[in-house]
């Protein structure tokens, strides 16, 4: 089977599993699994930040974020497609007691004019608007990136307007790579960052959330509260850590397979995607006729499993586990069924 479903559906290599079990361990909650700490300092030190938090999931560092860099009543403005918004369950709000002011931006991406139309006048009566949070490479945006310039433009708006700023980097391996912007770069530009191990490094278990020491700390309490106190997580860190170290360098070639399958969906009479939009490793495209889960179930009949991303709309994810022969078959399958 051909799974493009996501980059979340990796298997841990064989090297990544010897990691794993060579890894030396210790109890977190005491602070004492060295491989962890270890690998929190690492990862804050490559982006320019004071530390990290290692936790079982980009939901739990995406809340966390939230939940120490704002107010109960305040609001949190994002762009309208972005990961809070859509994919956590509502937890801003639950968690947090804050609003989601969503925004309609391009491709998932927020600019400074959009935060600064989004500001309340500050009545009494009003919200108060307090994060922005943006997602870099963007999901439902078809894996676009943030320029250098743009992210610029973004702090210095919410430095202006009293804002503060995470970035949920939920793919940001994935921005990096396609930008070639370095990490310590991205730390000037936000408070917290959110860091995924679990999607392009193929690791099985776990984000970092990395910030300053006193919101590190913050954080780690309400990790805590939220469930998140883990014990021997050595062998879940060598696991990320190996993916930093041998599945980053791999990112490339996703990319390339993704702008390949692209061109041959532009091909093809019976689908429409624009190749330009397409700058990671994730291809949206739509149907012209017919439905999503029509064409879905024809791939499936030919053991190419993609995702639907509306009622006529597509999602393939490349992955370092799809090599060059299942683009082929997936190639073959789009021109025999689309083309």
């Amino acid at each position: 089977m051909i799974d493009l479903r996501s980059d979340t559906v990796t298997r841990p290599t064989e090297g990544m599993l010897i990691a794993m079990t060579e890894a030396e361990t210790g109890d977190d909650v005491f602070r004492e699994d060295p491989t962890v700490n270890a690998f929190q300092k690492k990862i804050a030190g490559m982006f320019g930040m004071e530390a990290g938090l290692f936790v079982p999931s980009g939901v739990m560092s995406n809340q966390l974020a939230i939940k120490i860099l704002t107010q109960p009543s305040d609001e949190v403005i994002t762009e309208r497609t972005n990961h809070i918004f859509n994919y956590e369950t509502a937890a801003a709000a639950h968690h947090s007691a804050v609003q989601i002011n969503p925004v309609s931006g391009k491709r998932g991406k927020l600019n400074a004019a959009l935060v600064r139309e989004a500001m309340r006048r500050g009545e009494e009566w009003e919200p108060r608007p307090s994060l922005i949070v943006i997602e870099n490479a963007t999901n439902k945006g078809g894996g676009a990136c943030y320029t250098r310039e743009e992210l610029k433009e973004l702090r210095l708006a919410a430095k202006e307007l009293g804002l503060r700023l995470h970035l949920d980097g939920a793919r940001l391996w994935n921005a990096i790579t396609a930008t070639n912007l370095k990490p310590v770069f991205f730390g000037s530009i936000a408070e917290t960052i959110t860091v995924s191990f679990s999607k392009g490094l193929g690791a099985p278990v776990g984000s970092m959330l990395l910030g300053s020491q006193d919101h590190i700390l913050t954080a780690r309490r309400y990790r805590k509260m939220f469930g998140g106190g883990m014990r021997q997580i050595g062998v879940l860190a060598a696991a990320a850590d190996y993916g930093v170290e041998h599945h980053w360098p791999l990112l490339e070639e996703d990319h390339r397979r993704a702008r390949d399958l692209a061109s041959t969906i532009d091909s093809c009479s019976g689908l429409f995607i624009d190749p330009e939009t397409v700058e990671t490793n994730i291809v949206i495209f739509d149907v012209k006729e017919g439905d999503a889960d029509h064409a879905l179930s024809v791939l499936k009949d030919e053991e190419i499993l993609m995702v639907p991303f509306g009622p006529r709309t597509i999602r393939a994810t490349f992955h370092h586990q799809i090599d060059d022969a299942a683009l082929k078959k997936t190639k073959d399958a789009l021109i025999r069924h689309f083309g």
